[in-house]
Formats: structure tokens, C-alpha cells, sequence
């Protein structure tokens, strides 16, 4: 094992745009193209550390690539210490706040820092922070929007069979609860008893219209709601939760692991999903994830699935990790799902390598 400490030389961040297989058509929003920021750290020492980030809009990369470019210019010198750096570069943005973009370009520089560390000392993340390499229970959240309820079940069947998935994600909020209604009975006649269904709102609700649609859900047999209503809602989704017998999941939204103790604290989920990009990286995970742990909360992941899958082998609660593929493009060895289960391949650090020529294609200029 390699014992070098790792000095940082500079952050390189890169702007990407792919295509989606199966674009969203969410309640809120329609997206086609999917934006990539590609970080790498480089070291003195010739190690490179790599995380991506996933920020939902073209146009958000251009406020985050240039952050990204001074947290590196800020760290130049520095030794690879994730934990000291992640408190370093928040503290650099106290004055433009902990949440928001600047919690983004933090957790990115902090998912590059770990896999740098992991990959100096030759291990996978997960040996590295005391867990083992193995498979991680995953649902396939690749699709199932809001199309008619036939065109849903039968893409159901498909992502059913990508790899032998338990667990399938489908997304609700169309303009009436009937049509929500049929869809979700489409997809549980097509796929069977045996799948797990998770469903997601996408925040599309009013607090009135979760009322009703959730109600209306609760004999389905789901495995959770995912955010009905506006995620800083609290209030809400606690009476939701009081009030339903289908489990809560909130989380991707969490913007630190405070954000999950307040949710935990004022009942408003039975469940947590925090997101990578915003709940701060490795770092941040597994402080949440220690909260969550002691709380007895299911943890699942939100996006990220090369990342989450290291974490979810450390974390005590781990749950569900959301299988999507949307990066796989612009990876050399995108991992494998097989029997639902996601396998981690035993090499050191994360496990990402970008495929420059994919990457090449798809630079936004």
C-alpha cells in the first residue's frame, strides 16, 4: 500500500452535455440533454482524483466551473486531506452561504479528493474508509415518466429486465389522480407482485393535491412517496407522514447533514435520500449517514451510483441505491448491474476513468 502524501497541483473541470436514452418529463420540468461537470484533481505526485457533478441545467455549469477553478486555485500547495479541504473551502464561501451552488462545487472537489486519497493507498474507497467490496441492492430509475399509462408499464418490463431489477422508480403528477391511478396499476400488472415500486412526485404538489393523491396511493402496496410537495416543506410532509401508511422519502434536497437532522427531528420523512452534490460528498455522506444511523432512518442514494455504491457498503441503515446510467457515455468501464444488485469493481479509488474521446464529443464549448 502506498503511504505518499498527496499535495494538491490544480482542479481541471469540464463542461459535458449527453443525450438521454429516455429524456425526464417530470411535473415540473422536460429534460432532454444532461449536463456533466468532469472534475479532476491533480496531485504533485502524479495521482489523479476524479468525481463528476450533475447539475440538472446547461446553464448551471456556467457559475460552477468557474467556482470549481478557485477552490483549486485556493488549495494549490495543499495536502490531500478530504476532511481538512472540505472545511476549507466552505469556509472560503461563508459570505455567499453554505447551501446552493456553493455547496455543489464543494462536494465535487471533495467526492475528487477521496478518490485521490483511495487510489494513492491503492484501495477501493470503501476498503479505504474500513468496509469491503461487494454488491449493493439498486432500483432502476432510468425511466418511467410521465408518458400513458401503457407506454409506462411496458418500458417498466424493459428496465425490469436490464439487469435483473427488484426495485423500479416511476414518477406520478399528471394532470388527473386517475390517470396516476392507472399507471401505477399498468406497471404492478406488467412487472408482478414480486417488484418493489417506488414513486416519485417531483415536488409537483401542493400540500391540498398531496393530500389527496397520496391517500388515494396508500393501499398500492409502494414502497415509498418521494416528494410530493416542495422539498423545504417540512410542516407538510410531517403531516404526510403522520397521516399515510405508505413510507415518506425525502432527501436529494438536503442541502448538509443539518438539513437531515432537522428533517429526522421534526418527523417529516420516514425515510432519506440524500443527494451527493448537495449533501457534501463523501464527507458530508458520512456524517449524515451517522445521523441517520443512530436515528434508525433507511438511507438510500440519490444519483451518483458509482460514488453511493462505496458508501452504501459503510453505511449502517443503507436501504435502496438508485440505479441510473446517464454518466456511462463518458466512462471507459461504466459498472454492472447484475441480479439488481450493482457491483463494485475492486480497483483503487471509485472507480471512474473518462473515455477522452466520448468526453471530447460532447464539451460544451
Amino acid at each position: 500500500m502506498a503511504s505518499e502524501i498527496l499535495t494538491v497541483r490544480s482542479l481541471r473541470a469540464r463542461p459535458v452535455l449527453l443525450k438521454l436514452e429516455r429524456p425526464i418529463v417530470a411535473r415540473i420540468a422536460t429534460i432532454a440533454d444532461w449536463p456533466l461537470i468532469l472534475i479532476d484533481l491533480e496531485t504533485e505526485e502524479g495521482v489523479t482524483g476524479r468525481s463528476y457533478l450533475e447539475p440538472y441545467t446547461t446553464k448551471a455549469m456556467r457559475y460552477l466551473v468557474p467556482a470549481l477553478s478557485d477552490l483549486g486555485e485556493l488549495l494549490r500547495g495543499r495536502s490531500v486531506n478530504p476532511v481538512d479541504l472540505y472545511a476549507v473551502a466552505r469556509k472560503s464561501l461563508h459570505f455567499v452561504g453554505y447551501q446552493g451552488l456553493a455547496q455543489i462545487a464543494v462536494s465535487g472537489l471533495d467526492m475528487a479528493a477521496w478518490d485521490a486519497l483511495a487510489r494513492a493507498a491503492e484501495l477501493p474507497l470503501c476498503v479505504l474508509l474500513g468496509g469491503s467490496v461487494g454488491a449493493v441492492p439498486s432500483y432502476n430509475s432510468n425511466g418511467l415518466w410521465l408518458q400513458e399509462p401503457a407506454a409506462v408499464a411496458a418500458e417498466a418490463v424493459e428496465l425490469r429486465d436490464e439487469g435483473g431489477f427488484t426495485g423500479l422508480k416511476l414518477r406520478l403528477g399528471r394532470e388527473r389522480l386517475r390517470d396516476d391511478l392507472a399507471t401505477v396499476d399498468a406497471v404492478r400488472k406488467a412487472v408482478g407482485d414480486d417488484v418493489r415500486l417506488m414513486v416519485d412526485f417531483n415536488q409537483g404538489l401542493h400540500l391540498g393535491e398531496a393530500l389527496q393523491r397520496c391517500h388515494a396511493l396508500d393501499d398500492r402496496g409502494l414502497e415509498w412517496i418521494e416528494e410530493p410537495i416542495v422539498y423545504d416543506n417540512l410542516d407538510g410532509f410531517a403531516q404526510l407522514a403522520a397521516e399515510l401508511k405508505t413510507p415518506i422519502q425525502i432527501g436529494e434536497n438536503f442541502y448538509g447533514p443539518r438539513d437531515l437532522m432537522e428533517a429526522l427531528r421534526r418527523k417529516a420523512c420516514d425515510y432519506v435520500m440524500p443527494d451527493f452534490m448537495r449533501i457534501g460528498g463523501v464527507t458530508g455522506w458520512l456524517r449524515a449517514s451517522a445521523i441517520a444511523g443512530t436515528a434508525g432512518v433507511p438511507m438510500s442514494t440519490h444519483l451518483y451510483p458509482e460514488v453511493a455504491a462505496h458508501m452504501m457498503r459503510l453505511t449502517e441503515t443503507a436501504h435502496w441505491l438508485e440505479w441510473q446510467d446517464w454518466a456511462d457515455p463518458i466512462l471507459q468501464r461504466p459498472f454492472a448491474v447484475r441480479d439488481g444488485l450493482l457491483h463494485i469493481p475492486d480497483v483503487p479509488g471509485v472507480g471512474l476513468e473518462w473515455d477522452e474521446d466520448a468526453v471530447s464529443a460532447h464539451l460544451v464549448p
